[in-house]
């Protein structure tokens, strides 16, 4: 895999409605995210009836893959479908939070990549309109959501098995790939910045695994170390966060994946608790091999767990019966705006240091 935007997990099938139970469709086809997110809520048992983006060459590749969706002509034909109940989005980030607004408001749930907002003028907006509706706006962290070590560190957490949770440390790196990347890659109004947009990844699993309801940014920083030609484009970022429990966060992203990794980026957690702490090698352990490797030292033993095709991912069908029964098992729609908000204040806070 040369880049991340291409990035689409593909695990086994394990439906939790029924065919015709469930029906979704797609809006905006900007960044290629949209497959994974469309894998799982398939595999979850959802159908896939409807796509629609103004670029005729996406949509042919989408329907390419996806021959079950029906090619609708207006963002509007999607939006009055009365069989739609929710609608997944992978648009230009800028484009995210507005389309969200109007697919809430035309009564249906949104799942939208990361990162959902670019403004937190867009999250506020948001905020009240799922307060009026009553709809999910729920967004795809694939980084944990969608990788099965991320998934079972989770498990193991919440399970005990390294006391409290004192500090996460996360490490996105990501491979630019420049000629892959559309225009708006490089600009800074419609991609959020460095912080915003692959840092969202990294708040979000702050939250998560050290249980943290808000937090306090306390230094970020972000750079163009080495794209002098995309003056917009930010390539370092790093930032230091404070939970509202005590628990510490820092991470860093970068667009700085050397061509010799096997793969995308060298996604890494480790996180320390009390009686121990967990490090993942989300997406290759180098010279190893495959991804999904998970470490766990606690006050008895070294254990070591390769968990590839072993946990899958329970987000989507937990998200599906969320929209079904109007719970919150997938993700609590506070935590979902929280950790957008964090990384937009990151990102706001940000020193230039190059």
């Amino acid at each position: 895999m040369s880049d991340g935007m291409n990035y689409a997990p593909q695990g086994k099938p394990r439906p939790v409605v029924a065919p015709g139970e469930f029906a979704f469709a797609v809006i905006g086809l900007d960044h290629g995210h949209i497959y994974g997110q469309c894998n799982g809520l398939i595999e979850a048992g959802a159908d896939l009836v409807a796509v629609y983006d103004p670029d005729p060459a996406k949509v042919a590749a989408f329907v390419k893959t996806y021959p079950q969706a029906r090619v609708a002509q207006s963002e509007q034909a999607i939006l009055q479908d009365a069989r739609v109940q929710l609608v997944a989005s992978a648009a230009v980030p800028c484009d995210r939070g507005p389309l969200g607004v109007r697919v809430m408001r035309h009564g249906k749930d949104y799942f939208t990549d990361k990162c959902p907002f670019t403004t937190l003028a867009q999250l506020a907006e948001a905020r009240q309109v799922v307060a009026e509706t009553g709809r999910k706006y729920a967004v795809y962290y694939s980084e944990r959501l969608h990788n099965e070590s991320a998934v079972f560190a989770g498990q193991l957490i919440h399970s005990g098995a390294i006391g409290r949770v004192l500090q996460v440390i996360g490490l996105g790196p990501h491979r630019i790939n420049v000629p892959s990347r559309p225009a708006w890659f490089f600009e800074l109004a419609r991609y959020g910045g460095i912080l915003c947009d692959i840092g969202s990844h990294q708040v979000e699993q702050f939250l998560y695994y050290s249980g943290a309801t808000d937090g306090t940014v306390m230094h970020s920083k972000v750079a163009n170390y080495a794209h002098p030609d995309y003056p917009e484009l930010q390539d370092f970022g790093d930032a230091t966060i404070v939970g509202n429990n005590g628990a510490t966060n820092y991470f860093r992203v970068d667009w700085f994946t050397p061509n010799g990794l096997s793969t995308w980026g060298d996604g890494r957690t480790i996180i320390m608790g009390t009686q121990g702490y967990i490090e993942l090698r989300k997406y290759v352990d180098v010279t190893r091999g495959g991804g999904d490797q998970v470490y766990l030292v606690d006050q008895q033993r070294e254990q070591h767990f390769d968990v590839a095709g072993q946990v899958g991912y329970p987000f989507f069908g937990e998200l599906i019966r969320d929209c079904l029964n109007r719970t919150e098992l997938a993700m609590a729609q506070a935590h979902t705006f929280k950790a957008a908000e964090l990384a937009m204040q990151a990102q706001a806070a940000a020193t230039m240091i190059a």
